[in-house]
């Protein structure tokens, strides 16, 4: 006889790849490219992990079909921001099934390029380049389930593998030592990251979450991360990765009221300079500018930022 109980339980289907195309009278389209993942969750369905009863499971094909159905049926706008079209699809679900209990659906975004001709957009052609990847996450959860009036709605947003990489203005020294430690300070290096950033946005009105600029987020986002990584004069800013991180995520929330936290993770791709004073030439400290790029181990450096009535994690 079994005795032990499901703790927790989600169920539903991975990497839809759904596109789909705007097409105006005057001859201007715009296309959206997603992988999207659905999940549903709530206490009825534990049965069917336990009891092998699926009359409540709504199939996995089911909801790959309601995903293509609400990219069709869905205005526009409602369906070409990740956000939005992610909250949308998660809203219907919890609000057509009363034993859903939560939905979560994120979305990957495959963007592809306009092509420009004489710096002029091209109507219809696009193309696709190596950069980072956007993404998106709506979790809607019923506060009174079955019924689905009132709800906690989450919307989770950022990017990763953002490749950068400068040849100065990064220090690391003054740190911790013991007899374990063997890193030189290094007052100057080269510093390269693949950055992961994301953004949280909490409410309980879809409505007023769906008005939001995610467009304008995401790219304010992304221009503050590189613009804290390049430019910021202040010298403390980059005596770590954890303070350039900081002032990136503190830049997002000064510039974004709508954000609630800030959450980033730093891999720090090691170049180390190598050592040449066997071949008689000087190549370490003030002298380095031929490196070795260290793949593996790497630092890794993570944190999330709030405002101050936030409080911590």
């Amino acid at each position: 006889m079994e005795t032990s109980i499901v703790k927790s339980q989600a169920y539903g289907k991975d990497r839809v790849r759904v596109v789909r195309v705007v097409r105006h009278a005057d001859g201007w389209q715009e296309i959206a490219d997603y992988s999207v993942r659905c999940l549903l969750s709530g206490d009825q369905f534990e049965s069917s992990y336990t009891k092998g009863d699926n009359k409540l499971v709504v199939a996995t094909d089911s909801q790959k079909n309601t995903i293509f159905y609400l990219a069709k049926t869905l205005p526009a706008e409602k369906v070409m921001v990740p956000e939005v079209f992610a909250s949308e699809v998660a809203a219907f679900m919890i609000g057509k099934y009363a034993h859903v209990t939560t939905c979560q659906v994120k979305i990957i975004t495959k963007p592809w390029e306009r092509m420009k001709f004489e710096s002029k957009g091209h109507p219809h052609s696009f193309y696709r380049e190596g950069k980072e990847t956007r993404w998106t996450e709506a979790i809607i959860t019923k506060v009174n389930p079955p019924s689905a009036d009132q709800r906690k709605v989450t919307i989770n947003s950022g990017f990763y593998d953002l490749e950068v990489l400068k040849t100065t203005n990064s220090a690391f020294t003054d740190f911790w030592r013991d007899e374990l430690a063997t890193l030189p300070d290094m007052p100057d290096r080269i510093l390269s990251t693949k950055v992961l950033c994301q953004w949280r946005f909490i409410d309980t009105c879809l409505g007023k979450l769906q008005k939001l600029p995610f467009d304008a987020i995401f790219a304010g986002a992304k221009r503050n991360t590189l613009d804290a990584f390049a430019n910021d004069p202040r010298a403390w800013v980059h005596a770590s990765v954890q303070t350039t991180m900081y002032i990136m995520a503190d830049r997002i929330l000064n510039d974004f009221a709508a954000v609630d936290d800030v959450y980033y993770a730093l891999p720090n791709i090691h170049y180390f300079p190598f050592d040449l004073s066997p071949f008689g030439l000087k190549n370490l400290q003030a002298d380095a500018e031929v490196y070795m790029p260290i793949a593996d181990p790497s630092g890794y450096i993570t944190a999330t930022v709030s405002r101050p009535n936030k409080g911590k994690f």
